[in-house]
């Protein structure tokens, strides 16, 4: 059996007395991360072993294979209904959603359904029409994020809501990598449409599908990760193509995925990257949820989203702790922390919860850019969280006074641009031997690296306890 974690358990028995209290629909919220195919799996065992039938959605073959991984811990053997798996006659079955469409009419009703990644439910969709043909059965909902693509809540699907502990409170526990987020101005956003929750495709795809955005993810990832595990978020098929391309010729080992390549391909493809000798997997639409692998050191965003859930699902992929991982590294070129905040930022859910009304309005920047090192920090933060530069202090007045205009001369303004790069030096280290470099470099004193590293790390602290105390 798989011991829970306190809050796992915790949760666990919310569910419970959910059930035992009438609720025939309870929906458990935990981050990416937190352990969800874990509880859900204890609550499989529990029901199993009162004589209960369970059937476990799923919608795609990696999700399965990490499912029977974690039932297979809890002493269960179950069936698995999706192409190439053979059954048998457990009370438990693993079920993909576009398989199990097509045999309804062949199966018996399970008593309880269990729902991963529940956020796909929608009126009229698989889930939906498997969930209606079932109708008398209990059912589970888990997910990061309990709103659907389109923006609204699930409220009609589940009747009550037990959320879990937020991101910030399970790094603080050592549960979840910290992130450090970088938001290079490389993308205008401004003029995209949406359409069903989220940007028009084409429009958004013509955005960022260009070598000069390419060409910018390459060269921060070359900066600021150089050679880490990473996945990049892509608009398109084509684009992920173009991205991974642009990586081998920098040099990396890369692969483009989508929902369209070969099974065994993919899994190769994931064993790879898990060995290290895969370092960068592009993908559209593949890996934005559901995959399990604690190796990810870098997420890099080059699809904009005007979806809510799907940032928070694409950023959570990389929280996931692991030996020698010390910190997350996001590399948001869409400008999606902008819309939406960080990831540590705290949420509120509610079953009722309606994006829509607030993606209608004209969206509040939600965290902070330095100019300095484009690192991102809580909008409370007054100074970067990564390089320590001030924010500038913004007055609710116009301050007038008398002044004159000096001209800039060419000595001055290569004085400026030195003094900038001297900074930005500082700012982009990440290491303190890189500070070191730097400080042999100028002729620093000993002692001179330790004492800026120590600095910096010390803001960053503070920045972050800062924009986390409200969890």
């Amino acid at each position: 059996m798989i011991e829970l974690r306190p809050y796992q358990l915790t949760v666990y028995e919310e569910i419970r007395a959910a059930f035992r209290d009438k609720a025939r629909a309870p929906l458990l919220v935990l981050p990416t991360g937190g352990g969800k195919t874990v509880v859900f799996s204890a609550i499989t065992h529990s029901a199993m072993q009162r004589g209960k039938r369970i059937t476990i959605l799923v919608h795609r073959i990696e999700l399965i294979d990490q499912i029977l991984k974690a039932l297979r811990a809890n002493d269960i053997e179950p069936d698995v209904i999706a192409a190439g798996y053979l059954r048998h006659s457990s009370p438990v079955a693993v079920a993909s959603v576009q398989t199990l469409i097509r045999r309804l009419d062949r199966l018996s009703a399970p008593d309880l359904i269990v729902i991963d990644e529940c956020h796909h439910v929608s009126t009229g969709n698989t889930w939906s029409q498997i969930l209606g043909t079932w109708a008398e059965a209990k059912r589970l909902g888990v997910t990061a994020t309990p709103v659907r693509q389109d923006g609204r809540g699930l409220g009609e699907h589940f009747d009550r809501l037990i959320v879990g502990p937020q991101v910030a409170e399970l790094i603080a526990r050592g549960y979840l990598a910290q992130p450090r987020v970088f938001a290079p101005p490389t993308v205008d956003t401004s003029g995209l449409h949406t359409r069903m929750g989220d940007y028009v495709q084409a429009e958004a795809e013509a955005l960022v599908d260009r070598p000069s955005v390419t060409g910018d993810a390459l060269d921060h990832y070359r900066r600021l990760a150089d050679g880490k595990p990473a996945i990049v978020f892509c608009t398109s098929v084509a684009h992920a193509e173009h991205v991974a391309q642009s990586f081998r010729d920098g040099g990396y080992q890369a692969v483009s995925l989508n929902g369209g390549t070969d099974r065994e391909v993919r899994r190769m493809a994931v064993k790879d990257f898990r060995s290290g000798a895969l370092r960068v997997m592009a993908s559209c639409d593949l890996f934005s949820e559901g995959f399990d692998v604690p190796d990810i050191h870098v997420g890099i965003l080059l699809r904009p989203t005007a979806s809510f859930g799907l940032f928070l699902q694409q950023v959570g992929r990389c929280l996931r702790i692991a030996p020698g991982k010390d910190q997350a590294l996001i590399l948001d070129h869409s400008a999606n922390c902008l819309r939406f905040g960080l990831p540590t930022d705290p949420r509120e859910w509610q079953l009722t919860y309606d994006e829509t009304t607030r993606a209608k309005k004209k969206p509040e920047i939600q965290a902070r850019v330095c100019s300095n090192c484009f690192a991102a920090s809580p909008m409370r933060a007054k100074v970067c969280a990564n390089c320590g530069e001030p924010f500038p202090v913004e007055s609710r007045e116009v301050d007038q006074r008398e002044g004159q205009l000096e001209e800039l001369t060419p000595e001055q303004l290569a004085e400026r641009k030195e003094r900038i790069r001297r900074s930005r030096e500082i700012g982009m280290s990440t290491s303190l031997a890189q500070l070191e470099e730097i400080g042999r470099k100028r002729g620093h004193k000993p002692g001179w690296a330790l004492h800026v590293w120590n600095a910096k790390e010390a803001k960053r602290a503070q920045s972050i306890s800062g924009g986390s105390s409200s969890t």
